[in-house]
């Protein structure tokens, strides 16, 4: 019979319009702008329109997402942002795009390199978020954001001072892979502390 694949693709449609409004029924307004609502339609059980209601609505990113990199300080005793990058250059040199611009400080009175940035760029519109910069950086300086929105009108250059984040704000969108670093950077000082012990 001619039409029946039309019907049948009609027949999907109008059960998943019934079943958003049976889904609604049942989470009694739980199912927009909650977690989990999100993560229930996010899920294999979803009934009906399970589309997410962006801006309103964001899906949870995973840890390992990766956006924007950022610069990692860390609080001084003072309440001073120490940086933990030293303008080496790595990551320039190993960023494919090469949308990483970095100056290093030097010093006034003998003209000699500072190891502290003077300058840091990354222009977001070049970048390709492939995480190498921070894959290589040698002093987890660099890290990758989870922040994705970052339209504007004009070109996205961002500076040391829009990319300089706290540890606690990493430690915080990436909890297992900071508590895995400062395992590992404790036992490094431990290893350095009893190797000095041992000299002496």
């Amino acid at each position: 019979m001619y039409g029946k694949g039309i019907l049948k693709g009609l027949g999907v449609t109008l059960k998943r319009y019934i079943d958003t409004y049976i889904d609604d029924i049942r989470w009694m307004g739980k199912r927009y702008y909650k977690s989990e609502g999100i993560a229930h339609r996010s899920s294999k059980d979803a009934r009906g329109i399970f589309t997410i209601q962006y801006p309103e609505e964001k899906v949870p990113v995973p840890e390992e997402f990766r956006f924007i990199p950022f610069l990692v300080y860390d609080d001084g005793e003072n309440g001073e942002h120490i940086l933990r990058c030293t303008s080496c250059g790595i990551c320039p040199k190993v960023c494919p795009p090469q949308c990483i611009w970095i100056t290093r400080t030097t010093n006034p009175a003998t003209g000699r390199p500072i190891p502290d940035p003077a300058e840091f760029y990354i222009d977001a519109d070049i970048c390709m978020n492939c995480g190498l910069c921070a894959e290589y950086c040698p002093f987890d300086a660099i890290k990758m954001d989870h922040d994705y929105e970052l339209a504007s009108f004009a070109r996205n250059i961002l500076n040391l001072q829009s990319l300089s984040k706290s540890a606690s704000y990493y430690e915080g969108i990436r909890p297992i892979n900071a508590t895995k670093e400062n395992r590992a950077r404790d036992a490094k000082l431990a290893a350095r502390a009893a190797a000095g012990v041992k000299a002496e």
